[in-house]
Formats: C-alpha cells, sequence, structure tokens
C-alpha cells in the first residue's frame, strides 16, 4: 500500500506522522512524506519519498512572525492568504502524481485543509489526524480556546450557536482560498470549512489517549489511540555537549518552548534566574540565535536540540509551551510539568494536565523568575505530583502503533 503523509506545521506536528510513517514501513508499506522543504531530511534518514509542500522561505517567514505567537493573530500567521493560495494546488499536484486507486490512502494533519480537497477532487481515501482534542468542537466537553472560555454554565444550544458564529464570521472568511481553489477547479463551495467540512468522513484518528481527553459528540469516523512520542531518536544519538552537561551533575530541569519558537528570550532568561534562585542546574533546549541570553547563570547550559525521549528521563522537571509532542515526551518519562501556554491548543491541553494533577501552568505574563521558581519548587516536591507522574508513565507504555496502523490498513478499502 502507498501511505501519503500530509502534517502541516512545526516538528511538533511532524514528528507523529514520521512515526506512523515508519510503523507502516515496517509492515511492508511505501511512505511518502508532503511537507515543507524543511522537513526534506527527515524524509531521507527514514528513506520516505518525498514531495516538497511549501519552500524554506515559506516556512521561515511563518516561524519568524511573532504572529505565530499572539493568540489573536495565530490562525491569521498559520493561514496566510498567500501561501494558502500558493500550497493548495502544490499538495493536489503531487498526490494526483501518486495516487493508484485501491491502492493508496492520505494521512493529513488538522490544519492540512488541502487534503481534504484532494480527497474530494479525487476520491483518494483520507484520515484525518488530530494529535491533540481542541481540534474538534465539542458541546459536551469544550476546549479551553486561547481567546475563549466557554463556561460550564452555558446551555448547549448556546455553545453550538458559538461554534457556528465562530466559523461563519471568523473562520470561513479567513478560509477563503480554499472555497475560491475550489471553485477553479470545479468543486463546490463549502460552508463551516473548520468546524465540519476538514474532518474526514471515513476515518478522524485521534493520536491521545481516552485518559487525556474523550468526547462523546466528536465526528462520527472518530477513532483514538494514543500518543505516538517520536523524536528523531532513532536516528539521531545524544550530542556529545549535551551528553556531558548531563552527567555533570544532578538532573536539571529542561527548558523548551517549541521547535518553531523565535522570541523565547524573555523567557529563557527568566527560566535561567528561575534555576539561580532554587540553586538547580538548567537545560535550554531551543534553536540558538538572539532568543538565547548571554552571560546564564552557572549551572544553566543552552543546546540547539536534543531528543527529548533521551533528556527528560534524565531532568527533574520540563517546562515548556504546552505543545502535544513535548507533554507525550514529559508524560512518558513521568516528570513533572510547568506550562506557560502561549497559543494554538496549548491553554486547552494545560489545562488537561493540570486537572490529572502533574502540571501546573503560568500566563507568559506572569512568567517571572520569582513565579518560575516558586511553582517548580512546588511540583517538584509535591507527593501528589510525584504519584500522579508516576501512575501515568505506566499507562504510556501502552503502545498505540498497532492500533493506529490497523486503522489505518482498513481506510484503502474504503
Amino acid at each position: 500500500m502507498r501511505v501519503l503523509l500530509a502534517p502541516m506545521g512545526s516538528h511538533g506536528d511532524v514528528h507523529p506522522m514520521i512515526g506512523i510513517g515508519r510503523a507502516m514501513q515496517a509492515r511492508g508499506h511505501d511512505i511518502t512524506l508532503l511537507a515543507a522543504a524543511p522537513f526534506q531530511p527527515l524524509a531521507v534518514a527514514n528513506r520516505f519519498d518525498f514531495a516538497e509542500i511549501g519552500t524554506h522561505d515559506d516556512y521561515q517567514q511563518a516561524i519568524d512572525d511573532p504572529g505565530l505567537w499572539d493568540p489573536d493573530r495565530s490562525l491569521q500567521t498559520v493561514f496566510n492568504a498567500e501561501r494558502m493560495r500558493r500550497g493548495l494546488p502544490l499538495l493536489l499536484s503531487q498526490v494526483q502524481q501518486r495516487y493508484v486507486p485501491g491502492d493508496t490512502v492520505l494521512l493529513a494533519g488538522s490544519l492540512a485543509l488541502n487534503a481534504r480537497v484532494a480527497h474530494d477532487k479525487l476520491g483518494i481515501p483520507l484520515a484525518t489526524v488530530h494529535l491533540q482534542p481542541i481540534a474538534m468542537y465539542s458541546v459536551v466537553d469544550p476546549p479551553l480556546y486561547p481567546t475563549l472560555r466557554i463556561r460550564p454554565w452555558w446551555p448547549h444550544w448556546f455553545r453550538r450557536t458559538m461554534y457556528w458564529y465562530a466559523d461563519r464570521y471568523m473562520l470561513d472568511p479567513l478560509l477563503e482560498p480554499v472555497n475560491a481553489y475550489r471553485l477553479e477547479i470545479g468543486l463546490p463551495r463549502i460552508k463551516r470549512l473548520w468546524g465540519e467540512w476538514r474532518h474526514s468522513p471515513q476515518l478522524v484518528l485521534g493520536l491521545f489517549p481516552e485518559w487525556f481527553a474523550n468526547a462523546p459528540d466528536w465526528p462520527a469516523a472518530f477513532r483514538q489511540t494514543g500518543f505516538i512520542p517520536y523524536d528523531q531518536s532513532e536516528n539521531a544519538e545524544l550530542p556529545a555537549p549535551v551528553q556531558a552537561f548531563l552527567d555533570a551533575g544532578d538532573p536539571p530541569i529542561v527548558f523548551s518552548f517549541g521547535s518553531a519558537m523565535r522570541h523565547g528570550r524573555p523567557y529563557f532568561a527568566a527560566s535561567a534566574e528561575a534555576c539561580r534562585i532554587l540553586g538547580k542546574r538548567g537545560l535550554i533546549l531551543a534553536k540558538g540565535g538572539e532568543q538565547i541570553p548571554t552571560n546564564l547563570a552557572p549551572g544553566v547550559a543552552a543546546f540547539d536540540y536534543a531528543p527529548f525521549s533521551q533528556v527528560f528521563p534524565r531532568s527533574l522537571a520540563v517546562v515548556h509551551h504546552g505543545g502535544i509532542g513535548t507533554t507525550a515526551q514529559a508524560l512518558t518519562a513521568g516528570i513533572p510539568q510547568l506550562i506557560m501556554p502561549l497559543a494554538f491548543d496549548q491553554p486547552d491541553n494545560a489545562q488537561r494536565l493540570e486537572r490529572l494533577g502533574f502540571a501546573k501552568s503560568l500566563s507568559p505574563k506572569a512568567f517571572t523568575p520569582e513565579a518560575v521558581a516558586r511553582m517548580l519548587a512546588d511540583i517538584t516536591t509535591s507527593v501528589s505530583v510525584k504519584r500522579a507522574c508516576e501512575v501515568i508513565r505506566e499507562k504510556m507504555h501502552i503502545d498505540p502503533i498497532p492500533e493506529t496502523c490497523r486503522l489505518i490498513e482498513a481506510l484503502k478499502s474504503m
């Protein structure tokens, strides 16, 4: 079988797809990664075919835009009209070249609306892959949005009205390039592009476990498996300087605010100062440049990258943005988490982690050295947090890969 993987986003969005691709490849299937140019080396390292959907410049412009981390502008940054107009025909063309009816399936990330266009135009079997629960509307268990908190006393009819209003007056206008392209290739216009249409009618895969989130009013085609915490560790050894740092002292506190973060200087400065206050070692994992403060406190070091699966089990705690990939790796390692959510799914993930008892969160405005130090002291000494982390770590041993692969293989016959 040919499996076409179409994630959209940063490494946190691409990595789980790579994990699925590796597993499907081991079962004898051919894999193609359709992604932005910076991810070609990742495809090559895993012996996948690769098709470029977006240039290096497109990707760099998106992650360099401060609006990416502004809750009021993040979706506008992701769904930039000009980039959408270029990307929509690219994906359809690449899928069309590789589609063999009866032998090819397409897996698309939450943001890959162009994959649903390809499904509607070509009839290719499609699975929509959601890494986080916020990707689906629910009136029963509504997500926590960066700019909207659905109150528990709001009746269900009012919650549905809120979703309808958001689709009709905010999201459909933002996604107008999708409808313009559909008309161009002979497809009809669609209403509620975000809330309803983007979900495959054949298979919606939730790559998070039921104990993290589950709602009875998610799409009818929804099937749930679990976190797939791939992080390139199979292809990359722990960098020698990181290994040396870990070996040189007590377990550090790890700080990372996402692979796409380029504006984290104030947060990393506060993190380093919190380590000084606590007398703890700190390990900053972030793309270098101006966002890394100079003159870090003694015992605090910064590196561009290291596989979380190799670092977190040797760490005291992790401070991060609430991205689902980082979350899954911290859960697997069984360490406490302090979360500073910024945009997208991050506030909702943070809220769910707090409910489960092994994380605390701070808003960006409250992310001061003193507050970070105080909350880290709490979560790293709390008996209840330690117990919750141990319980979840055991649950993370359940492998979601076999069921995920079975569902994808069954898609071929739909």
